[in-house]
């Protein structure tokens, strides 16, 4: 009777379809000893995510890795718990008095800070020359800020 010892490497299936006979002990030997040499470091399972990076006893693993997810809940839920109101953002200026979707609100505001400009030259352009305010009352002769001295 014949047995496989199926190895899974990253490409492909390797079956090892040598016999467990006395006979061929020593090639099944060499067989299993390159596959021992081709297995994946401690390390590098750790970091797959294979293993546990624990130094905790195997059969604490389980509870201490519910332990820290339980942990990181009750951070979360008392984060969630002490988060400032979002009429208290807004009064901070951290988050913009707007209605408009998130993917929306940079285009509603550079609209604004262009309204805002334009608003501004528009101002600018009408407001009253110094002579007329000077003619007013409303500066007094030295306060004219185009007049030559």
């Amino acid at each position: 009777m014949a047995t496989g010892l199926a190895v899974s490497t990253e490409d492909i299936d390797v079956v090892d379809e040598v016999p467990v006979s006395p006979v061929r002990d020593k090639q099944r030997r060499d067989s299993l000893e390159k596959h021992l040499q081709r297995r994946p470091d401690v390390q590098d399972l750790k970091n797959r995510h294979i293993l546990l990076d624990t130094k905790a006893a195997p059969a604490l693993q389980a509870q201490q890795q519910e332990l820290e997810r339980q942990r990181a809940t009750d951070n979360l839920k008392k984060g969630l718990a002490h988060r400032p109101e979002r009429q208290d953002l807004v009064d901070r200026n951290i988050l913009p008095d707007s209605s408009a979707a998130p993917a929306l609100q940079g285009h509603q505001k550079e609209l604004e800070r262009h309204m805002r400009r334009d608003s501004l030259e528009k101002r600018l352009q009408s407001r009253p020359k110094p002579e007329d305010l000077v003619k007013e009352g409303i500066l007094e002769d030295d306060e004219n800020p185009l007049k030559d001295t």
